[in-house]
């Protein structure tokens, strides 16, 4: 593992400009790892940790930033085109779009985090009234949260593992990583997909009633 961690301190730009790629789809479980390998000493007593946390952060938040513009853009430009496409989407399309309306800008700064949602809420905001500065400024804060909380979130991660496992092994250390990090993110998928069904399924049911409340 010395050897990987000494890969990555070689090629760090490259590993940074992966980073902003992964992020610029989606990735916090990359940014979480990555942030865990931040870590002094992971790979030995002496050992420097092979990622910059602040490179780390800086290539995910503009990742992050730039993906969701593309998606604002495409939902702006192309939206119904691409519902026509993909039907399956347009329940959580419609879901973001009511969500947008509801919470404004507080959903904006937090669709990262919720599941189901985070996948379409870029396009849907894009295909509302939503202005593209605004949408680009609190896209650009709620980037930088969002890198700020998933690294710092791994960093905490492997920090702590490593004060209770001591030097003994990096596999092992990265390996409690992993499971904790699987465990988290299964148990968020099981809650949100639950959450997600049930505010999908809310919003269908306003919307077949706004017909029936419009008739005279």
């Amino acid at each position: 593992m010395e050897e990987i961690a000494h890969l990555i301190q070689k090629y760090g730009y490259l590993f940074y400009g992966i980073t902003f790629l992964w992020t610029f789809l989606e990735g916090e479980t990359f940014v979480i790892f990555a942030g865990a390998l931040a870590v002094p000493g992971l790979g030995g007593a002496t050992t420097p940790p092979p990622i910059n946390i602040y490179w780390l952060i800086l290539a995910a938040w503009i990742g992050s930033f730039c993906g969701d513009q593309l998606y604002f853009f495409l939902g702006r430009r192309y939206g119904n085109r691409i519902l026509r496409r993909f039907p399956r989407i347009q329940g959580g399309v419609q879901l973001a779009i009511d969500m947008l309306h509801k919470y404004h800008t507080f959903f904006i700064l937090t669709y990262r985090y919720m599941y189901g949602i985070r996948n379409f809420a870029s396009l849907g905001m894009g295909m509302s009234d939503l202005s593209w500065p605004r949408f680009a400024a609190l896209n650009f804060i709620a980037a930088f949260i969002w890198a700020n909380s998933f690294a710092w979130g791994g960093y905490a991660l492997g920090y702590f593992a490593a004060s209770a496992l001591g030097q003994i092994n990096f596999v092992y250390i990265m390996i409690g990583v992993v499971v904790f990090v699987g465990a988290l993110f299964a148990f968020m998928h099981w809650r949100g997909k639950k959450r997600y069904k049930q505010a999908l399924a809310q919003s269908a049911a306003a919307h077949a009633a706004a017909p029936e409340q419009r008739k005279p």
